[in-house]
């Protein structure tokens, strides 16, 4: 899960994005240092932590990992402020090293593979657009719930009729500089790990 810090151009606020919401249509409620950002139905969009430095070890700026450590220093702030909201969030990382176990041909698209992907803890299916894509190949596999730099959430989806559950990822789509312009996935070296996260 991802939050955004930066200190020199928005000052001292840790954002915490839940879900996209219509930016029409939002209301605020302030909880000490807390604001907390609703939609127009009332679901969480998210949260602005104001004076964050007080609260949190913050190591870096801009897109920041949420990890176990400032989950329970957020902990804190709400039992501090008496906002009980749940703070159940997903922390297991979103972007990893996958292995192309097969690839078969989408039955209803030429252009389309249909990939079973292991991601270590998992075997995700993927349909992948890739003209690279093969089996027995170390990716990049963005999980369900993954936000590319692009602002793309994954999300479960049906590709012509067949369900995929995460992205087969290439350099560019990473934002990774010196990117090639020629479409195709990023294939990745034998010395990464199957299920590891990937850092870009």
């Amino acid at each position: 899960m991802d939050v955004f810090y930066n200190s020199k151009g928005i000052g001292d606020v840790l954002i915490i994005p839940i879900r996209k919401v219509d930016r029409y249509n939002i209301k605020h409620a302030n909880y000490g240092d807390i604001t907390k950002i609703l939609g127009g139905n009332g679901e969480i969009a998210g949260y602005n932590i104001f004076h964050a430095s007080k609260y949190f070890d913050l190591n870096g700026e801009g897109r920041l990992e949420m990890t176990e450590g400032m989950l329970e220093q957020l902990q804190t702030l709400f039992d501090q402020n008496h906002l009980n909201d749940s703070l159940d969030f997903d922390l297991t990382p979103k972007f990893v090293v996958g292995y192309v176990i097969s690839k078969t041909k989408h039955e209803n698209a030429d252009k389309l593979s249909v990939c079973q992907v292991d991601v270590g803890n998992e075997k995700l299916q993927i349909v992948c657009g890739a003209p690279n894509i093969d089996q027995d190949q170390k990716v990049v596999v963005a999980k369900v719930g993954a936000t590319l730099p692009s602002g793309l959430k994954i999300k479960p989806t049906e590709l012509r009729g067949v369900s995929s559950n995460g992205m087969i990822c290439s350099q560019k789509e990473l934002d990774l500089p010196n990117a090639p312009s020629e479409k195709g996935i990023y294939i990745l070296d034998d010395m990464y790990e199957i299920g590891e996260r990937f850092e870009f």
